[in-house]
Parts: C-alpha cells; structure tokens; sequence
C-alpha cells in the first residue's frame, strides 16, 4: 500500500470514526441529555462535555493516521492493524472494569502498561487510536484523548529510554556482544 492510496482510507477511517462518535452524541442527547464527565471521576473537579467529542475525534482521527501513513511502506503493515486492535481491546477491557466497579483490576492492569511498553512499541498513533475509540463510549473522546497521550509519552520512555538499557546491560551480563579489538 502507498502512501497516496492511504490517504483514501485515512479520510473513509476519519469519516467512519466521526460517524461513531455523532451516533454516540445523537443517542445521548435522545436519551436525557449528553453525558459529562468528572476529571479523575471527582465531583468536585469540572466537568467536560462529551460534545467536544464532535471536534476532537475528526481532527484526532486524522492526525493520528496521517502518522500512521508515514508507517505504511514498513514491511510489517499488519502489525498496525493488530496494534490498533489490541489497543481497542485494552480500552473496552477498561472501560467495562470500570463500569463494574473493580478499580483494584483496573489499577492492576493500568500499572501493567510501563511494563508492556519495554516489550511493545505503545507510543504509536495507531494505539492511542484504538485506545480512544474504545473508551469514547464510556468516557467521551477528550478525557480517554488525554489520558491516552499521558500513556503515550510514558510509553516512549520506556520504549525508547529505558528499554535500552535494559537491552544494554543485558547484553553486558550475559556477554552476548563481543567487544571489538
């Protein structure tokens, strides 16, 4: 696939994904109201209006696959597809863990994330895609939006930073690398 076909399925996924979260508004407001939400689920912090969502998934949407496009002629194009759908799983995961109330799972599982993020490149748009659609039906768009970039940084610290050194100090250990001279 290039780049310049890419471009066709970024403005249908963009579209796709704008239709998503106006069914979501459309059917909030059909049923008593669009929903607002708690920063940090706190009464006492503001409040957002799940509404931004109608600006912020388009313009994140295609944003995050135009970085996507610049991937596109990697060897490896599926791995996209499958990093967005795990990223997907892992936002419905949390979003029905926390809909039931088992925040001591849905802590686990978010403090898993700095440890799958020295094993998988988490920092990737297709990733904070999936991650955000997922949890728009339970959150909106700019609360998981902004949660997610928090992770996706994390992620490219760890990825990047951390990881190798691990890998560095790895190979001291167990002389994998043999010195030149």
């Amino acid at each position: 696939m290039t780049k310049t076909s890419f471009k066709k399925y970024q403005l249908g996924l963009t579209l796709l994904a704008s239709l998503y979260i106006w069914i979501l508004l459309t059917i909030e407001h059909l049923n008593g109201g669009v929903v607002s939400h708690h920063l940090l689920n706190q009464p006492d912090l503001p409040a957002i209006s799940n509404w931004w969502g109608a600006l912020l998934m388009p313009a994140l949407s295609w944003f995050l696959l135009g970085l996507v496009s610049r991937r596109v002629n990697q060897p490896y194009p599926v791995a996209v597809l499958g990093s967005f759908a795990a990223a997907l799983g892992f936002g419905v995961l949390v979003s029905v863990l926390f809909l039931q109330g088992r925040e001591q799972v849905l802590s686990q599982l978010m403090l898993s994330l700095p440890l799958l993020a020295l094993f998988f490149p988490l920092y990737r748009a297709e990733f904070l895609l999936g991650f955000v659609l997922a949890m728009s039906y339970t959150f909106g768009v700019l609360l998981p939006a902004a949660f997610g970039t928090a992770i996706l940084l994390m992620a490219a610290l760890m990825y990047k930073g951390v990881r190798p050194v691990f890998l560095y100090l790895f190979d001291l250990l167990t002389g994998s690398k043999k010195t030149a001279g």
